[in-house]
């Protein structure tokens, strides 16, 4: 049984740091794209990051470049997305989500396969 489970979120001042952890069991993830997504308060669910579990290479939207890092660790089978200067807006629930033999550009919820449970982060101005 395929589970992802995300911690690491809570409450932060703006321009401050956090770092999601997403824990995946059940299978080996090796042939999976990883991802984020977030959805914020009255909003859908958008894409953040992904990375390749196989070649590590990543992709992110646009607002997050240069902030945000996606990154996993192979021995732990735990993706990471290490979250800088924190702004208001990106107050939302933080879900990790695996697509098989995805492309690791796909920014399409529906092309996921799996979803954890999601964290909260809460930025405060």
């Amino acid at each position: 049984q395929v589970q992802l489970v995300e911690s690491g979120g809570g409450l932060v001042q703006a321009g401050g740091s956090l770092r999601l952890s997403c824990a995946a069991s059940g299978r080996s993830f090796r042939s999976y794209t990883m991802a984020w997504f977030r959805a914020a308060p009255g909003k859908e669910r958008e894409f953040v990051a992904a990375i390749s579990w196989s070649t590590g290479g990543t992709a992110y939207a646009d607002s997050m470049k240069g902030r945000f890092t996606i990154s996993r660790d192979n021995a732990r089978n735990t993706v990471y997305l290490q979250m800088n200067s924190l702004k208001v807006e990106d107050t939302a629930v933080y879900y990790c989500a695996a697509d098989f033999g995805g492309r690791v550009g796909v920014r399409n919820q529906y092309e996921y396969d799996y979803w954890g449970q999601g964290t909260q982060v809460i930025v405060s101005s």
